[in-house]
């Protein structure tokens, strides 16, 4: 079993930056791919980043391309989201979640998610 944490959810306001935290704990050799997804009010969850088993890939929704950073230190065995740029529409609980699947795509499972932190973006 693994355990996820997540860490960095506030309020800010819309062109301001957040750096989001996830923390592994339990069966971190199972841990590859990790990902950030995110639930808005009334909306179903849906996909942000996700970073590969080694760091050398990432995958980015097109809402958050070029505002949003994905990145992963396996010696800590942390992963963070760099969020630039913030827009209301950006306002959702964060989820860390991870998978057994070295790479991302579509249709992997995810099997460990995180409690969720909440961002709130004023406009």
């Amino acid at each position: 079993q693994v355990q996820l944490v997540e860490s960095g959810g506030g309020l800010v306001q819309a062109g301001g930056s957040l750096r989001l935290s996830c923390a592994a704990s339990g069966r971190t050799f199972s841990v590859r791919t990790m990902a950030w997804f995110r639930q808005a009010p009334g909306k179903e969850r849906e996909f942000v980043a996700a970073v590969s088993w080694n760091g050398g890939i990432t995958d980015y929704a097109d809402s958050v391309k070029d505002r949003f950073t994905i990145s992963r230190d396996n010696a800590k065995n942390t992963v963070s989201l760099q969020m630039t740029s913030l827009k209301p529409e950006d306002t959702a609980v964060y989820y860390c979640a991870a998978s057994g699947s070295y790479y991302y795509n579509p249709t992997i499972s995810f099997g460990s998610w995180g409690q969720g932190t909440q961002v709130t973006v004023s406009s």
